[in-house]
């Protein structure tokens, strides 16, 4: 069936058949509180930048939470302290610090949201004297992150030093259900036969992208990809597929690595990502389903339909067993010889 919803007075449009490359192993599932603790359990709020930490202080908030707030230096948002009971700043790379603050102050369980421009963190020659470690992260980097610095293995890290203080890192997107992408065309404005097209052409490739943890976004026109997402983030790669395909109309996938961890990283759009979509040409956003936070989600669907940008919700992109054997076959073929290839059939 489309990976699409179709609208009930339209077909649906027939599969397609995916040839990519060969699967890479994902890593290991790790275990996630989904739900929020009792009314009034303290909770700590480590924050990168963006709207997305504030949003979330409001909702734990609202629901009756405290919030004690540890906002990373020189990421958080100038007004996320006024939304939290306590706050502090603390260093981007002393991990051993987070989890023995909120241990301090009696708090069992935090959420970690927010952006952090990790090309400047991770790529920056005077990044350890701009970002000091201390001894936790060191010992982190030796003995994790100097093989493997993708988004998992961060968080890998940062769960068991926490875990180490009795600190657990709950489900980020549980204090904002209603935020959430749904199944379906969100919009007034309705994708093109064309656009549909595309969705379907991509969303089997971005099974093979989240696998290997690369990105979490691709552009797509005319059943051609334009541009795929890496350490540079959304905005930047929407620039720059925009830049790259002058015609107007183009798609943006987005969708979560496969068995993604909800305790950080959860892919996020919002006003802004429409405002850039809309600046790059671009005429649709398709989104996996329930794995997509959309930030100010009543004003981001409002200002899409305004420009003219539908957005559509998809299933997700989990792999099926079909597309395990067409890798498998994939495998085979190339250790064939040249010339027997294709004789194997």
């Amino acid at each position: 069936m489309s990976a699409v919803p179709s609208n009930p007075a339209r077909p649906p449009l027939p599969p397609t058949r995916d040839s990519g490359p060969a699967p890479t192993p994902a890593p290991l599932a790790v275990t996630i509180l989904r739900n929020l603790p009792a009314a009034n359990s303290p909770i700590g709020l480590i924050a990168g930048g963006g709207g997305l930490p504030m949003l979330i202080a409001k909702n734990l908030r609202s629901a009756g939470h405290p919030v004690h707030g540890l906002g990373l230096a020189g990421q958080f948002d100038n007004d996320l302290p006024n939304l939290c009971s306590t706050f502090r700043e603390i260093g981007v790379l002393r991990l051993g610090s987070w989890g023995k603050t909120l241990s301090r102050m009696g708090v069992h369980h935090a959420i970690m949201v927010g952006k952090v421009d990790k090309a400047k963190l991770m790529y920056d020659p005077l990044r350890i004297l701009k970002h000091p470690p201390d001894i936790a992260t060191l010992k982190a980097w030796y003995s994790t992150l100097r093989k493997d610095r993708r988004s998992h293995a961060l968080l890998r890290v940062v769960a068991d030093e926490l875990d180490r203080w009795g600190v657990q890192l709950l489900d980020s997107t549980a204090p904002i259900p209603d935020e959430m992408s749904t199944l379906g065309v969100m919009t007034q404005t309705q994708p093109s036969p064309e656009q549909r097209g595309d969705i379907d052409f991509a969303w089997p490739t971005m099974s093979h992208l989240l696998r290997l943890d690369i990105g979490q976004s691709i552009a797509v026109r005319d059943r051609d990809i334009i541009a795929v997402e890496a350490i540079e983030g959304t905005d930047r790669m929407i620039e720059r597929a925009g830049r790259l395909c002058r015609l107007k109309g183009w798609t943006l996938c987005k969708a979560a690595r496969l068995g993604h961890d909800k305790r950080s990283d959860v892919p996020t759009v919002g006003v802004n990502t429409i405002r850039t979509l809309h600046a790059a040409g671009a005429g649709c956003l398709a989104l996996a389903a329930g794995e997509v936070i959309m930030l100010e989600k009543d004003e981001m669907i409002r200002l899409a339909d305004k420009f003219g940008i539908a957005i559509v919700g998809v299933e997700p992109p989990h792999d099926g067993q079909h597309e395990l054997a067409l890798a498998a076959d994939t495998i085979a073929e190339l250790k064939l010889p040249t010339a027997m290839r294709g004789l194997s059939s």
